[in-house]
């Protein structure tokens, strides 16, 4: 008993003995215990062990080039299995027997495999579509055939075994003497016709025929490679390639003299190329210190630009002739700091699997397309160029006063129309150009928002377009596939049905995959024509080990935000124990947006921030709010913009308080907030508007000071002033409220995290908030996490559990170590070996 005492406050200790004298009790009955936070449950759906539930979830279509048909594998509990797909015959057939196979290799290669481990790689159609061929590693050691030092320990590898499969006959061969070729170097940009590969050195421009970048794939060091300088004035942050972003200083020095990328578009006859060159030579350092390199501590140089810094990167476009060998800078300038931006043809769906792709401009052999953004964003125009007389005509252009955002234009008929994406009457819609950028008529109009286009059927004029929040009584960022005529008639939808949609349209125009779900459904594929009539069902994901594991699906919501009017749409995660008697604390997992919010609509195996954390013991909730998503309308998009900072804020408390009210399950008092990047940033900005209410918090990566993020995002989304003085001089003004204003306020118990070398949001954001809260005498927590970026990456494990451990102390009051329960322990997948 007097030990019991002793861990009592004074108040406490008076409290208990006062009410001795008014009535017998035992000190068990009044004073319960905290509840433990279940680790255990919690480790069940760790990452690795969920890849072991839960396999594949969405069939991905490879169509192919002489038909309509397609194939795709799909992998369940019961293994992986590869199908053909003939949607005229409306047939599904397995590509081969897996247990006949299996046999086969085994035959040939000698190692053991059976029909449920059939590891296929590289499965590739012939050109005729009569046969496949697929890659298969072996147990054997060889040495590798370009090995530099025979004495090192990598100089060996496993032997991979090329395989031939005739579909008509069922026949097996092996391809002899097989060496798997070397993926094509990333530095290499490919004209259409092969004739020419173009990359960089040194900062400057380089190029090789065919046949020496045959033997560049084969050894990069060959010395009878023949290449050949196209510029020689380019330097470091002025460069006609990569300066060599994200290599610390030593490395950067080493690698200056090797071949980097060069990131051209070519004309679709291989004459001409154009390339962006950017000059950041005034654009002011950053720097980040990796501590944990080998050897001594690394630092790292980059070029970045905040928010109101006059030292601008400037865009230049140079097109280049390369028969003459020769280029020439174009007069894109509009707008002060401008940034411009060329557009690339879009893909074939059917030559997704052809290793050699080129990269080729919007346009024809004579003219391609571009945008140039003013720095405010606020001016967008998209024009087009005439390579014969270097003439830059402005088409389309768009002027608001937020900011604006293009997508790439639909070309039809070589450009002779034009099919644009805008925002202009406050919904994103498409709007038919002439090819001088008369408007002809918008094509689709009404309170809901067009997503992108999928493709274009020219003959038919028919635009096959994403879209969402046109289905009434649905969730309103559900996507859907639409087909619609250009004049605007006949608008159709194509995969009706209350779920998120996926679609995989051919390049034909004449069948699409249809993925979809729910978060509270399994995800399903269904194979349409373009009249929206079904051809057949495909697969069904198999979730049958994960609910023997537990998992219960989560529960979409709808709540109001703070004005009373909007709707919000969110998502309640509950623990897979979950008892309607108890009270829970309830963790808002949040993300601000504008890009985005961090609010699932369809079924997803990633669980950590949601789903798993719950299983200690909370209730987990995601929601959206005013100024998140840009899959609404532009009102709702743009309602942050001029208050960054604090935005999201009170929707984000009004959303847990009516389900509060709602729900008798969820404890008000014992409010969590958690996000990372903009989540990092909008979790402790909660903190500190809002002390009395979030009395926890986790944030990782944060940019708790816009003053010192990206320019891009800060001025984009925040605004940013530009300025003409009387002598015409132009100038931008920047101001923003941040985090570190705010620390005296905070009460709460506040987890700061973030990697050390992370060179998109720099730690100094939250060694700021920290340096703040210092001085203002208040408690918190820090982690650095040495060595990573901005994801975390191998560290984001144990993040996950840092983070756990500190919403358990402080909301769960479980402050016991959990000794049993080790970290490393909890998400391994190989027993110690003593490696």
């Amino acid at each position: 008993m007097n030990k019991f005492y002793r861990l009592l406050t004074a108040a406490q200790f008076m409290g208990l003995a006062a009410l001795a004298q008014t009535k017998t009790f035992t000190l068990t009955e009044q004073v319960q215990p905290q509840p433990k936070a279940n680790y255990q449950l919690a480790a069940r759906f760790s990452p690795n062990k969920l890849k072991k539930m839960v396999y594949s979830t969405s069939v991905d279509p490879h169509w192919l080039k002489l038909s309509n048909r397609f194939w795709y594998n799909f992998e369940t509990p019961k293994g992986k299995f590869w199908y053909l797909v003939d949607p005229s015959a409306k047939s599904k057939k397995l590509l081969f027997d897996n247990a006949k196979l299996a046999s086969d290799i085994t035959l040939i290669v000698r190692d053991p495999f059976d029909a449920e481990h059939l590891p296929l790689e590289n499965l590739k159609f012939s050109t005729d579509e009569k046969s496949v061929t697929f890659e298969v590693k072996s147990t054997i050691d060889e040495l590798k055939k370009d090995r530099k030092d025979k004495k090192a320990a990598d100089s060996m590898q496993k032997k991979i075994f090329s395989f031939k499969y005739e579909l008509a006959s069922a026949k097996l061969t092996e391809i002899p003497n097989f060496s798997k070729p070397k993926p094509k170097p990333s530095w290499g940009s490919v004209a259409p016709d092969s004739s020419a590969i173009i990359f960089s050195r040194n900062y400057n421009l380089y190029w090789m025929d065919k046949e020496n970048y045959k033997k560049a794939v084969k050894n990069e060091d060959d010395s009878t490679i023949v290449e050949h300088q196209l510029t020689k004035d380019g330097i470091k942050f002025y460069s006609y390639g990569s300066d060599g972003d994200g290599e610390n200083n030593v490395e950067n020095e080493k690698n200056n003299k090797k071949r980097r990328g060069a990131y051209v578009l070519w004309s679709p006859n291989a004459k001409y190329f154009i390339l962006d060159r950017t000059d950041a030579r005034k654009v002011k350092d950053l720097w980040v210190i990796n501590s944990v390199t080998p050897g001594r501590p690394t630092l790292e140089t980059y070029k970045y630009q905040m928010p109101g810094e006059a030292e601008a990167p400037q865009d230049e476009l140079l097109l280049f002739d390369f028969g003459a060998k020769s280029y020439r800078k174009l007069n894109v300038s509009a707008f002060k700091d401008q940034s411009v931006s060329v557009w690339s043809k879009p893909a074939l769906n059917k030559d997704r699997d052809n290793e050699f792709r080129p990269s080729v401009w919007l346009g024809n052999n004579s003219r391609f397309y571009f945008s140039r953004t003013s720095r405010d964003l606020k001016r967008i125009d998209i024009c087009t160029v005439d390579i014969n007389t270097n003439v830059v005509k402005p088409l389309i252009d768009e002027r608001f006063n937020t900011y604006v955002e293009v997508n790439r234009p639909g070309l039809v008929n070589d450009g002779n129309e034009l099919i644009h994406w805008s925002e202009r009457d406050g919904w994103a819609h498409f709007y038919l150009f002439d090819g001088n950028g008369k408007l002809k008529n918008q094509i689709t109009k009404g309170a809901f928002h067009c997503e992108s286009i999928v493709n274009i059927d020219e003959k038919k004029r028919v635009l096959y377009f994403t879209a969402n929040g046109r289905e009434g009584k649905e969730d309103p960022y559900y996507l859907h596939l639409y087909k619609v005529n250009f004049d605007g008639s006949n608008l159709k939808l194509l995969n009706a049905g209350d779920y998120d949609h996926v679609a995989s349209l051919n390049d034909n125009n004449t069948y699409f995959v249809d993925n979809y779900s729910r978060v509270n459904t399994a995800p399903k594929a269904t194979l349409y024509n373009t009249n929206g009539l079904k051809v057949m069902e495909l697969e069904t994901t198999d979730l049958s080990l994960l609910m023997t594991a537990g998992y219960k699906f989560p529960e979409p919501f709808k709540v109001k935000a703070d004005d009373g009017i909007t709707d919000l749409y969110g998502v309640m995660y509950k623990p897979f124990d979950f008892d309607p008697n108890k009270k829970y604390p309830i963790i808002e997992y949040v993300y601000p947006g504008p890009q985005t919010e961090a609010v699932n609509k369809a079924f997803s195996k990633s669980m950590d921030r949601t789903e798993r954390l719950a299983q200690f013991g909370y209730i987990v909730i995601t929601v959206g709010n005013r100024g998140g998503n840009p899959s609404r309308s532009k009102w709702y998009h743009t309602y942050g913009y001029g208050n960054l900072r604090d935005y999201g804020l009170a929707d984000k408390k009004t959303a847990v308080e009516q389900l509060a009210a709602k729900y008798a399950f969820i404890d008000e008092q014992k409010v969590g907030i958690t996000g990372h990047s903009g989540g990092g940033f909008m979790s402790t900005a909660a903190m500190l508007v809002y002390p009395d209410f979030f009395k926890a918090a986790v944030s990782n990566a944060g940019n708790h000071d816009n003053s010192i993020y990206n320019r891009w995002w800060s001025e984009k989304h925040h605004g940013v002033k530009e300025i003409i003085s009387l002598k015409g001089d132009t100038s931008f003004k920047y101001s923003i409220d941040k985090n570190p204003d705010l620390a005296k306020n905070l009460k709460g118990h506040l987890l700061l995290m973030h990697g050390d070398v992370d060179n998109n949001v720099h730690p100094a954001n939250s060694i700021r908030v920290a340096n703040a809260l210092m001085k203002a005498g208040k408690r918190f927590d820090f982690l650095l996490i040495p060595g990573q970026r901005h994801g975390f990456g191998d560290m984001t494990e144990y993040a996950f559990w840092k983070l756990a451990d500190h919403f358990n102390k402080y909301l769960l009051g479980d402050f016991s170590e959990p000794s049993d329960v080790d970290v490393v322990e909890m998400d391994r997948e190989i027993e110690k070996n003593g490696k």
